[in-house]
């Protein structure tokens, strides 16, 4: 019995050990000018396992939505999106012109230079939530990411 209730607490170790292995690389948000209401936040998500990104929090922004840049026709779009796929071990580019997270209804100005704590909502496969708290550099309004 001691044996069994081993294994299962290993197993139970080892699972949440590896729906914990999110990584993110490269987070940045852009600077604003006074009054601005709207930024976006960039980086790089990895998940060990298949997971979702499937929201976003941080306490500058009255609201943070998941948003992805396609093109309609001729015409560049962006629109809002429920959750972002992370295929196990694959790195998704949060990114201008792509998936990236928009911060809206700012609070204040986020100035160049501060860091911004942002909170990613991931879910696994089987829906068991995780939040994965990133400390965010904020760079100039000229700064481009060069993946």
């Amino acid at each position: 019995m001691t044996r069994q209730l081993l294994a299962l607490l290993a197993s139970g170790l080892l699972s949440a050990s590896a729906f914990a292995q999110v990584s993110v690389t490269e987070p940045w948000i852009r600077a604003t000018v006074p009054q601005q209401k709207v930024t976006g936040a960039f980086m790089r998500v990895q998940s060990a396992t298949p997971a979702r990104l499937v929201g976003v929090q941080t306490e500058v922004a009255g609201r943070a939505e998941l948003h992805e840049m396609a093109m309609d026709g001729q015409t560049m779009r962006m629109r809002r999106v429920e959750s972002i796929e992370l295929p196990a071990g694959k790195p998704v580019n949060l990114a201008s012109g792509g998936y990236h997270v928009m911060l809206m209804d700012l609070k204040r100005q986020v100035k160049e230079g501060e860091t911004v704590a942002v909170t990613l909502n991931v879910q696994d496969a089987a829906g068991k939530r995780q939040d994965v708290k990133v400390n965010v550099p904020v760079k100039p309004l000229t700064h481009s990411a060069h993946h």
